[in-house]
């Protein structure tokens, strides 16, 4: 189950990068694709945060994190590169 949460946490901060890539470079020049682009990239980006927490949840036991270092893997989800470095540092 580790090496599904890696791949989860590295696709996750990928959707989420492309999310705010979406918005910050094709919003301003082209909106009909910003428009386009936006429901498939925040639905996968979504899927992909949830699918983030409860693997976290699941293997917060598992792999023995105490509150201080499970919170930080939680908090990582909601930053850019958070998830890179949690994948990097914690798995």
């Amino acid at each position: 189950m580790l090496k599904i949460f890696k791949i989860t946490a590295i696709l996750e901060g990928i959707s989420y990068l492309v999310l705010f890539s979406n918005m910050l470079f094709i919003k301003p020049t082209h909106i009909d694709l910003y428009k386009t682009l936006l429901y498939p990239i925040g639905m996968s980006h979504g899927v992909l945060f949830i699918g983030y927490v409860l693997l976290a949840f699941l293997l917060k036991s598992a792999q023995n994190w105490d509150f201080k270092n499970f919170s930080f893997i939680l908090i990582a989800s909601l930053l850019p590169f958070g998830t890179f470095y949690v994948e990097k540092k914690y798995l």
